[in-house]
């Protein structure tokens, strides 16, 4: 995600003796989806540059001019600073020992294994073992995570409904669907959120109706099922204890969670300037990134390859011109994503050499 990608549940890591078998197999499972990720890359650019100039667009990507991409590129460092800083705050208020250089680096290991893995799903999991991995309480890692989840569930719909408001005139039928089916998975994932954190009867209530539902089904785990069940929902509800003792650090939390995002949703505007363009305003492009990213982001694709490249033609057509579009598209998903898999795919690996070394040395 698209950076935007953080908002689905984060799964309770079993810091047992079965922790080290759960990662492994975490890890497996991401080698999959990494391949898959580079296959759907593929697919997806040729399916856009089918009815695309590939020539004009990599003109155009080539011709940008280099003061606004940098920009752009400093957007995405501000985007991850800040979710680094909220992690950061969060744990040093629970009395962990950490660096901020450190925050920044679970952020940027998280972006990677959002990115390449479907919904955004092994992200949260591998970022708490990385944490873990450095001493880091695994509860207070999870509930971190949690809280940074809230605010982008928050800031995501409230800037979402606006981007809607502005935009409808300029979307298809296809688009304005999609976007109401983000929407409506946005809104669900934050009302379940919301349910698990603060009230614990009706949260048992649904758990106990969704194992009667497994039940039903014959599945045969049943009481493994809810045991890691209820142990997500004790950090739900540490969620809220930690919430109702510091409500001024959850707000200050939601108020930089919709700066990162606005940082995200200004990129655009970069990419708009960088190919010398000019007719659609400042806030038109801010609100169709806006409702890019609602459209995209409850899809269960890694990164919302395909998704995001082919709601941007749509979306985006009226602002950057035939001519330009492709190379548009191509550019803003460089700075926005592609070029940051990559800087982070360095970074994971740089810190699996570096854990091992460490382990060796013992």
């Amino acid at each position: 995600m698209n950076p935007d990608r953080k908002k689905q549940n984060i799964d309770a890591i079993d810091f047992d003796g079965r922790k080290q078998q759960n990662i492994q197999k975490t890890f497996k499972r991401v080698f999959v989806d990494v391949l898959i990720f580079l296959l759907l890359i593929i697919a997806t650019f040729l399916l856009v540059f089918k009815d695309q100039d590939l020539g004009e667009a990599l003109n155009a990507f080539y011709s940008a001019k280099f003061g606004f991409v940098f920009l752009g590129i400093l957007l995405m460092v501000g985007y991850f600073a800040i979710e680094a800083w909220n992690i950061y705050s969060i744990l040093k208020s629970f009395g962990e020992k950490l660096t901020y250089a450190q925050a920044f680096k679970f952020t940027l290991i998280g972006f990677f294994f959002c990115s390449v893995t479907p919904g955004a799903s092994g992200g949260q999991p591998i970022e708490i073992y990385y944490m873990s991995k450095e001493k880091i309480s695994g509860a207070h890692a999870t509930l971190a995570l949690l809280i940074q989840l809230c605010g982008v569930q928050i800031s995501v719909i409230a800037l979402g409904v606006i981007g809607i408001i502005f935009s409808l005139s300029y979307m298809e039928t296809s688009v304005i669907w999609l976007t109401l089916l983000g929407l409506l998975i946005n809104g669900v994932a934050l009302a379940i959120l919301l349910i698990c954190i603060f009230s614990k009867k009706l949260t048992q209530r649904i758990v106990d109706f969704g194992i009667a539902v497994l039940k039903l089904f014959g599945y045969k785990k049943i009481e493994q099922k809810r045991k890691s069940i209820n142990k997500s929902l004790e950090q739900y509800s540490n969620g809220a204890v930690y919430i109702k003792s510091h409500r001024k650090e959850f707000w200050i939390c939601i108020g930089r969670t919709t700066l990162q995002m606005v940082f995200y949703f200004l990129i655009p505007f970069c990419v708009y300037k960088a190919l010398n363009l000019s007719g659609t305003s400042f806030i038109q492009l801010f609100f169709f990134q806006a409702v890019l990213f609602m459209a995209t982001s409850g899809l269960p694709l890694p990164g919302a390859i395909g998704a995001s490249e082919a709601v941007f033609l749509s979306l985006f057509g009226a602002a950057f011109g035939e001519e330009m579009l492709g190379g548009a598209m191509l550019l803003n998903r460089s700075i926005s994503f592609y070029w940051f898999v990559l800087i982070t795919m360095v970074v994971v690996f740089i810190n699996i050499v570096r854990i091992k070394a460490a382990k060796e040395e013992k």
